[in-house]
């Protein structure tokens, strides 16, 4: 019987504990000393506290959870999304140690994980791009000279940035110093690498991101794309699928190019290979995510593959028993971050839960890990729970997500599910007008540093 440990917390420890518990697997969970009462902790088949609060002395701390691995006798360890997911120095301890990294190889989290050597991979590949630097930026002379060659706007990324972590956007000399030195400061302190690059901004982009799926006979596909536009800080609040502007045809070219990139490094796993659309519907190679997403439930509904259990099962050596002509979209899915936080300010709202209880309904999904009593803490992520919706056409999805936010009930903190209902209402996205900087022009937040 092989068990697996889960190095994360929140809704993707339970949503592993889950797609394990249905395919016969057992389950460890680590978790911090705030995490005690978390659902996952209670969920799993064993428990081990790993440390402190902070992440850096639990969640991240490497020793501690390889000791966890041993001391259960785990066989493999399955990441999640954040803290380890994309550390190729944390696959190398799980090889050496013979313990199976649920997830792609160092080499190829290395080749595709950081931002630069992924665009080089992706040149290699023929993906179109964005004009920007030819790699690393070493000084501040060359990303002024650099940016004035592109021509403002440019968005400066940390090289092993994700999560909307990293990244500046500067349209003249005057803001690009400081910018640099901000972006570089940032970038050491979040990922541990401070190499940033630039590239062309586009003021106003659809966000478009590819789902893959290999395992490691050679055979890939991919599970068509997701519209994540509805971002706060480069961090997505509103995803679906499909994009209701991707045509079938554009769809198999995007996926096309997403298939490319992933047989340029052998790639086998879960993984999505991330884009920026034009207002003509070009689009331009972003960079790739070698692990699971947040927003994954939303093609698990329109594909019925259960992405979870096939990360895991080829990650076990497990063939992919479905080609790319097997994959069919059916139907509209939307899913809703709900997040504790202040849904005006949208301020960290941590505290205790004194009445849970979540929609239902036909289509209606819910991954989650609150319960009535649990207490949010401050450590980590706001995310409490995702919403996920399902129906017919988007129009449908629309009106359904809508009444399940009516009917989720969370007292004792605030929530964002006022805000996404206000969301929800505006115009521009009811009739998918909306970019990456909606949010901002629609006047839901501030200023662009919001």
């Amino acid at each position: 019987m092989k068990k697996i440990l889960i190095a994360n917390r929140g809704e993707i420890a339970v949503r592993i504990i889950r797609a394990c518990r249905e395919l016969g697997l057992k389950t460890v969970a680590v978790y911090s000393q705030a995490d005690k009462h978390s659902l996952h902790a209670k969920l799993a088949d064993e428990a081990i506290c790993i440390g402190p609060a902070e992440s850096k002395k639990s969640y991240l701390n490497i020793p501690a959870i390889m000791a966890a691995a041993e001391i259960s006798g785990a066989d493999a360890i399955h990441p999640g999304y954040g803290f380890l997911s994309e550390n190729a120095a944390f696959a190398d301890v799980c090889r050496k140690c013979e313990i199976t990294f649920i997830g792609p190889t160092p080499e190829q989290m290395r080749d595709l994980g950081e931002k630069v050597a992924a665009r080089a991979v992706a040149r290699r590949a023929g993906l179109p791009f964005l004009p920007g630097s030819n790699g690393a930026l070493p000084d501040q002379e060359t990303a002024r000279r650099t940016a004035r060659e592109i021509g403002y706007p440019v968005i400066l990324k940390a090289s092993g940035g994700g999560g909307g972590r990293g990244m500046k956007i500067v349209y003249n000399d005057a803001e690009l110093e400081k910018a640099y030195l901000n972006c570089r400061t940032e970038a050491a302190a979040a990922f541990g690498n401070s190499e940033v690059y630039l590239e062309k901004y586009l003021e106003n982009p659809r966000h478009v991101e590819i789902q893959i799926l290999a395992d490691k006979h050679g055979n890939v596909i991919h599970l068509g794309e997701r519209d994540c536009s509805v971002q706060r800080r480069h961090q997505k609040v509103i995803e679906e699928a499909p994009c209701p502007h991707i045509t079938p045809e554009l769809r198999e070219k995007v996926g096309g190019y997403a298939l490319s990139l992933a047989r340029e490094v052998g790639y086998h796993g879960a993984g999505t290979v991330e884009f920026l659309m034009d207002d003509d519907k070009n689009v331009y190679f972003m960079e790739m995510n070698t692990r699971i997403q947040v927003e994954h439930p939303v093609t698990e509904q329109v594909t019925g593959i259960d992405l979870l259990q096939w990360q895991i099962r080829v990650a076990f050596g497990e063939k992919l028993p479905f080609k790319q002509s097997d994959i069919k979209i059916k139907g509209h899915s939307i899913e809703c971050r709900i997040n504790a936080e202040d849904p005006k300010t949208f301020a960290p709202w941590p505290g205790l839960i004194n009445n849970y209880s979540v929609p239902g309904g036909f289509g209606v999904r819910v991954d989650g890990f609150a319960y009535h009593g649990y207490t949010v803490v401050p450590h980590y992520d706001s995310l409490v729970a995702k919403l996920i919706v399902h129906a017919d056409t988007r129009e449908q999805a629309l009106a359904k997500m809508e009444s399940a936010l009516r009917e989720y009930i969370i007292d004792g903190i605030r929530t964002n599910i006022p805000f996404h209902l206000d969301v929800l209402a505006h115009p521009e996205f009811r009739n998918s007008r909306h970019s990456t900087r909606f949010l901002e022009r629609a006047g839901f937040v501030k200023n662009k540093g919001t």
